[in-house]
């Protein structure tokens, strides 16, 4: 009975979905914004008629934003340059929107807007690319200012005493729990105990996919729980809509829209198959060029389909940073071999400085643009 129910909750969930792409994809071919969803909030919305998430990669010879041996906050696993990187094309790309110019990055504007408040990001290990890039761009401004990091297996913090301004990175894989119990590793899809420790902030920036896929060894759980119900596996598009759907639970009854902005971040693309940009036998390694055709080959994945139907039906505002296009042309940008701490060939993780500066400029932009 309980396979049966699991099949058919497959098919129910793969029609929606399926449903919801044509639904998305009419609307992207009448408004190149994607906003399909009248209560989802986009980053580009706050930016009137210009979508910052249209554009094309130009070489711009005053990047990269900071110099990574003058930051003290990169870890091995993304400081490619002092692994051995030999190019630095990749360091010299910025992101153009198509109908508008996002505005230059201003670390000391920045801290000066949010001079003592509290930010946080929460998420995998791109959350922690995307927190060390933020204050490594903020320290460039600032390289004279009292400065406090502590780093933490579960928690870490940049404080700039100066300001006032604490950033702290939140690691979770999933969003919701892992719990360690009698029979194993469970991953709960509709268990949000730590969540706690997110309140009280200025500032939440969210990230959750990288973990949904990993299957055998990789896979940190041996089940996955939901309600009373335990499961040795499911379809990981199904688990990863309802551990969102918790998570966008959460916002609804514990964020106060008044005190605290929430951003959630796009699907960030891995670039292990080349066959994602029509050259089957490659991978990210060895690429020094971003991806410059009209429209990525791979297409949009279906995990972005997951985040607009939930972030559709969430009831306080939530930022989108629609980073999944921009990135997926950055097949250049990964750690691949250049990495301290990853054995092998690394086409999950960016390069810093790297790609997530661009998420940030983003992430800045619909602060202040």
């Amino acid at each position: 009975m309980g396979f049966n129910f699991m099949i058919f909750k497959s098919l129910f969930f793969f029609f929606s979905l399926l449903f919801l792409f044509l639904q998305l994809h009419q609307t992207a071919k009448a408004d190149e914004d994607f906003n399909a969803f009248n209560n989802v909030t986009s980053a580009k919305k706050l930016a009137g008629n210009c979508n910052w998430f249209q554009g094309k990669w130009i070489y711009d010879s005053s990047y990269p934003l900071y110099d990574p041996y003058k930051c003290p906050f990169i870890d091995p696993q993304f400081n490619c340059k002092k692994y051995g990187r030999p190019d630095s094309t990749y360091l010299k790309y910025r992101w153009q929107p198509f109908s508008c110019f996002l505005p230059r990055f201003n670390g000391l504007y920045f801290l000066e807007k949010w001079r003592g408040k509290k930010i946080m990001f929460v998420g995998d290990s791109l959350s922690t690319n995307q927190f060390q890039s933020l204050t490594c761009m903020i320290q460039a401004w600032v390289p004279n200012s009292r400065i406090s990091y502590i780093r933490g297996d579960g928690l870490s913090s940049v404080t700039f005493e100066d300001y006032g301004v604490k950033i702290f990175l939140y690691r979770t894989q999933f969003l919701v729990d892992l719990v360690r119990e009698n029979v194993g590793t469970v991953l709960k899809l509709d268990s949000i105990r730590n969540g706690n420790m997110w309140k009280g902030m200025d500032m939440l920036i969210f990230n959750t996919w990288h973990w949904w896929t990993h299957t055998g060894r990789s896979q940190p759980f041996d089940y996955i729980q939901q309600g009373n119900k335990l499961y040795k596996d499911m379809d990981r598009m199904i688990a990863y809509y309802e551990g969102l759907t918790t998570w966008a639970r959460w916002i609804d009854v514990n964020v106060d829209p008044i005190k605290t902005k929430v951003f959630l971040l796009g699907i960030s693309p891995s670039h292990y198959d080349g066959r994602d940009w029509n050259e089957p036998t490659k991978s990210c390694s060895g690429q020094t060029q971003p991806f410059f055709g009209t429209r990525y080959p791979a297409g949009t994945p279906a995990a972005w389909y997951v985040v607009k139907k939930v972030l559709s039906r969430i009831k306080k505002p939530v930022y989108l940073l629609d980073i999944t296009t921009l990135s997926e042309y950055r097949k250049d940008a990964h750690p691949s071999a250049y990495s301290g701490e990853h054995s092998g060939t690394d086409c999950s993780h960016w390069c810093l400085p790297g790609l997530p500066d661009t998420w940030n400029q983003l992430l800045y932009a619909s602060l202040f643009g």
